[in-house]
């Protein structure tokens, strides 16, 4: 089995060249970079959970991820400037790869009654968001060792021009889209 990086350089690019009419190599809508990111509001009362959080993203990304801390003051919710609030991971090249297709071809088959990704998650640019509601899809994470269940967002970034495109590029992926 091809790794996604090989069967997109072999098979999908050629593809998206032929879909879209495009004559510059450089125009073929690729993956440029996936975010994930765990934002935890409990962190303001117990500190200790951002560090947990982080190890686990570390265990789904492959990638040490780094923790976030709030950018300003905010009184109602009693968060101060340069709290730890959160956890992210920017992954690039073959990690990029590895990721999604652990998240194609194993997370997301795990999710219960699911039905597909809905498509709305474009943000005009060709580029992907999308939320998990329980980080226990992903097959590192052990059941017994979790002390909450969390939820966590994953972004992704393309150089496609057109959510069209972008689309287009994460289908052949084999991301599975809800038909509208």
């Amino acid at each position: 089995m091809a790794s996604l990086k090989e069967q997109y350089e072999q098979e999908l690019q050629p593809q998206l060249q032929k879909k879209f009419g495009l004559t510059n190599v450089m125009d073929i809508p690729k993956v440029e970079k996936v975010v994930l990111n765990m934002g935890l509001g409990e962190a303001v009362q117990n500190p200790k959970i951002v560090e947990k959080a982080a190890q686990e993203l570390t265990l789904i990304a492959g990638q040490k991820a780094v923790v976030t801390r709030a950018k300003k003051s905010i009184a109602t919710f009693k968060l101060r400037e340069g709290m730890p609030i959160g956890a992210r991971v920017t992954l690039r090249q073959d990690r990029m790869y590895d990721f999604l297709s652990k998240l194609v071809n194993i997370a997301l088959p795990r999710v219960r009654d699911f039905r597909g990704i809905s498509p709305k998650g474009f943000d005009g640019n060709g580029n992907f968001s999308m939320g998990i509601n329980e980080h226990l899809i992903f097959p590192e994470i052990d059941y017994d060792k979790i002390d909450k269940i969390r939820g966590l967002n994953i972004t992704i970034v393309t150089s496609a021009k057109t959510d069209e495109q972008g689309k287009e590029l994460l289908s052949l992926i084999g991301m599975p889209f809800k038909k509208n």
